[in-house]
């Protein structure tokens, strides 16, 4: 399988990382921002084609996906340009940030039948699954998730210390991985409420984010967002259930009592981003919906949008 990316920043090669792994995967373009950089990381991972341009690497014979990592604000454009050419395509997350923009994806994934995934990371790491494995087999139900999205982040800079070409947004993409976890965990959400803190006057964006939610289940979520937070980085995520309570911490998984949790044999890897490139491949390989399609995350941003019309944006 020939696969292209496009987006060579941080988050572009912990997929190439990933890809590195799979078996009858083959990247063979990369696209990105300037070619002066770009160069390096294909020089970096023995990549052949090189182009600031998508529409010279979706020409290139034999392709047959590609993955986003680029700025937000492209991703559903480019997405639909690549299921234009024909190309299943995995987006990161986040899919959109108007919803608008989401259905016009979602509408064209449905038209021509190909793959089209979003990097909802969430559903494939190790300590999620681990949860999911126990709330389908009916051995736990969640009563309340508690999640804390904490950077430091007060100028426009990657997780590589760069400087970025936009700017992140805490509701359309950080929030959206709660936001769908907790829905996979518990159940279409039936309530949605926000609050945001004072807009940074130079990334126009609110730095500090509040979101609570509740699902038909009956469960609740209490979600806190913050680019102002100077200490422990990253998304901690609480399982308050009717049999247990659990923390994750990306793809580690610990009880309420800070006892780690044997995640040996729950899935093929312990790296989150290798499983979601994994399911990408493989549902292109059995013609089949991947977890995390278009169509199963637009809820997602459905609430998004809701909550957006909440905090008057």
């Amino acid at each position: 399988m020939k696969i292209a990316l496009a987006g060579a920043g941080a988050f572009g090669e912990k997929h190439l990382d990933a890809l590195k792994l799979i078996d009858g995967v083959e990247v063979i373009s990369v696209v990105g921002r300037t070619l002066e950089s770009t160069q390096r990381t294909a020089d970096k991972y023995g990549i052949g084609h090189v182009t600031t341009d998508l529409g010279d690497t979706l020409a290139l014979p034999g392709l047959d996906a590609v993955i986003l990592a680029t700025p937000t604000q492209m991703h559903a454009a480019q997405a639909i340009q690549c299921m234009e050419a024909g190309k299943h395509v995995q987006v990161e997350i986040p899919l959109c940030d108007t919803l608008a923009d989401g259905e016009r994806v979602l509408e064209l994934q449905q038209q021509t039948g190909l793959v089209c995934m979003v990097g909802h990371t969430r559903r494939f790491n190790p300590s999620h699954q681990y949860i999911h494995n126990q709330i389908t087999a009916g051995e736990v139900s969640v009563q309340q998730m508690d999640v804390q999205t904490y950077f430091f982040r007060r100028k426009n800079i990657n997780a590589k210390g760069e400087a970025r070409s936009w700017t992140d947004h805490l509701l359309w993409h950080h929030a959206a991985h709660t936001v769908d976890l907790f829905a996979y965990q518990s159940g279409p959400i039936v309530a949605a409420h926000a609050l945001q803190g004072p807009i940074h006057p130079e990334l126009g964006i609110a730095m500090d984010m509040s979101i609570q939610l509740k699902s038909e289940s009956g469960a609740i979520c209490t979600l806190s967002l913050s680019f102002n937070n100077d200490g422990p980085l990253g998304t901690f995520f609480r399982y308050i259930c009717d049999n247990g309570t659990w923390i994750a911490r990306y793809d580690d998984l610990v009880t309420g009592k800070e006892e780690p949790v044997d995640l040996t044999g729950v899935t093929v890897s312990t790296n989150g981003i290798e499983l979601q490139d994994r399911e990408f491949v493989a549902a292109i390989r059995e013609g089949r919906e991947p977890n995390a399609s278009v169509q199963k995350v637009m809820p997602c941003y459905r609430i998004l949008d809701a909550l957006e019309q909440q905090l008057g944006a």
